[in-house]
């Protein structure tokens, strides 16, 4: 029973990951590349690779087979997104329009139309606006970006209400005070759901134009890298396609362990490519560097050398984010082009990167190099990537170094609250495999009673059905049910409840479990596909490889 209780947050394909909710990873030195459908195995303990002579190998437990043809990335549209989006556009939103797609003035003049023909839709359409000009920013990339953040944390309609409390709301979010339920009520009384069915169609198409350039970006990141995203089973990436938004603009957001991708197309046919593999390599490279602490720390004195830099704050701040920014822009530049592309082309973009304060560029440029010698994949390869740095000699570069007097905006936005971060923390303790620290830190805000205590239940659950806890497992998700709010927890914690009793066959709980995991995930394609299946039939967990 126990050896079963341990796939439970390590459902059979890529579909049935729940968010939040990864498998461990090793934190020991990296083991051998494994084959893409291969997971990491799952000790708990975060510690340093030590630098050893090699070792005779050492029987390791067989991870759970993953078909390795899941989609590791999501192209999707969003109704949340499309109403949001839509009133901010009644409201005076004209950024770009004549270079957006024919859709957005089409929709645009059919909301006029019915704001016409109604009077509640008029006058909520006026306060809608009013409270719109009041959270206007002098710059129309700014009014556009805090929506977006506004939108990815509200819940689908007609309900159009925040996920999560008002305090645990993104800082550009958290700003718009009482715009949801003007929204809300605008959507019922111009009849938005109605024109939203009308363009279903047209929006599938946008994203089937997207689809095949995007599995190719994807693609040739994770061969350029030799890893795998399957390794990433419980984390999210999605890019939401909408018309609705200005198409020179891309925002990108990392909340806890999801990552999300905005981009609003234009007339034209192409896909902001650097954009979306910038933050998809965010998602790769981020867990990443959360594995090796004492590297980090190692590495902090490098932080007093970009001081002056013209950088984000947070990357004179935090020596994890400035590493993994340096090592992102380092395989840009090498992925800069094509064959043909000149080598002094890329060593522009790497000088350009040094110059705004990313002193490591060069170091992970050259480093790359004979990585792609190497048969060995990033998750092997990073301890001896960040292992490697020569702290004196970085400094000594770095000081040579006339910084530029601006740096390009940073694409991808850690749009975190001021609170909440116990638990945001530990969301990315499970990430990286530290379900010790991930388990702390969630008792810690249960017992605080300072953040979201659904969410830190969740979170014990997931530790506990990793730790092969059963009845833990079950006590917490049922505790979370008692409290949670947000529909993914919600949704997840029936589902994994109803794989418990399957597990114990006790197959009519089972199905009560996923019934109302069914309503609670309407929403949420990943949870809604899972509680189906389980009412089809048993859950049974995958069988382990002989």
């Amino acid at each position: 029973m126990l050896a079963l209780v341990a796939e439970l947050c390590l459902p059979q394909d890529q579909s049935q990951a729940a968010p939040d909710s990864p498998p461990a990873q090793d934190q020991s030195q990296p083991a051998k590349e494994q084959p893409a459908q291969d997971q990491p195995s799952s000790t708990p303990e975060a510690q340093e690779p030590a630098k050893q002579p090699p070792a005779a190998p050492q029987p390791k437990p067989t991870p759970p087979a993953v078909p390795s043809n899941q989609p590791s990335v999501q192209l999707d549209t969003s109704e949340t997104l499309f109403a949001v989006l839509t009133a901010i556009n009644v409201c005076g939103y004209d950024e770009e329009l004549g270079l957006s797609d024919p859709l957005r003035e089409q929709i645009r003049g059919e909301v006029s139309q019915a704001i016409q023909q109604s009077e509640e839709a008029k006058e909520t359409a006026t306060a809608m606006c009013q409270l719109y000009e009041q959270h206007r920013q002098p710059d129309a990339s700014k009014t556009f970006a805090q929506y977006v953040s506004l939108a990815l944390y509200l819940n689908g309609p007609p309900a159009l209400t925040p996920k999560v409390k008002e305090a645990d709301l993104p800082p550009d979010a958290a700003r718009l005070t009482g715009v949801p339920p003007l929204i809300q009520r605008f959507y019922e009384k111009a009849g938005l759901h109605d024109i939203w069915q009308r363009h279903r169609q047209a929006y599938s198409a946008l994203t089937a134009r997207y689809h095949e350039p995007l599995s190719k970006t994807v693609f040739d990141t994770e061969v350029y890298l030799k890893f795998p995203s399957a390794a990433y089973l419980g984390r999210q990436f999605t890019v939401y396609i909408d018309p609705m938004g200005a198409p020179g603009q891309t925002n990108a957001r990392n909340y806890g362990s999801d990552y999300y991708v905005v981009i609003s197309p234009g007339k034209g046919s192409s896909l902001k490519v650097e954009q979306i593999r910038h933050t998809y390599l965010h998602y790769l490279l981020d867990p990443l560097a959360l594995k090796y602490p004492a590297t980090m720390k190692r590495l902090e004195p490098l932080l007093a050398t970009v001081k002056s830099a013209p950088i984000d704050e947070s990357f004179k701040s935090d020596v994890s984010l400035l590493i993994t920014e340096c090592f992102i822009r380092g395989i840009e530049a090498r992925l800069t082009g094509s064959a043909k592309t000149p080598e002094a082309e890329r060593q522009q973009a790497v000088d350009n990167s040094m110059q705004q304060g990313f002193i490591l560029t060069r170091y992970f440029y050259d480093a790359l190099l004979q990585f792609e010698k190497d048969p060995a994949g990033l998750r092997n390869a990073y301890a001896d990537f960040v292992g490697n740095i020569d702290v004196g000699k970085e400094q000594r570069r770095a000081r040579q170094i006339q910084f530029a007097s601006v740096a390009d905006p940073e694409l991808l936005h850690l749009s975190r609250p001021t609170q909440g971060k116990l638990l945001i923390t530990a969301e990315q303790r499970l990430s990286a495999g530290d379900a010790m620290s991930a388990q702390k830190l969630a008792q810690q805000a249960l017992d605080e009673k300072s953040e979201d205590q659904g969410r830190a239940l969740f979170i014990l659950a997931q530790v506990a059905t990793m730790n092969r806890d059963i009845q833990g497992a079950r006590s917490y998700f049922q505790r979370a049910l008692e409290v949670a709010q947000e529909p993914k927890v919600v949704a997840w914690s029936h589902i994994y409840l109803g794989r418990i009793f399957d597990l114990q066959e006790d197959r009519e709980a089972a199905l009560g479990h996923y019934r109302a995991a069914l309503n609670a995930g309407a929403a949420l394609p990943e949870a809604k596909a899972a509680a189906e299946r389980g009412i089809q039939q048993a859950y049974e967990p995958p069988s382990h490889p002989q």
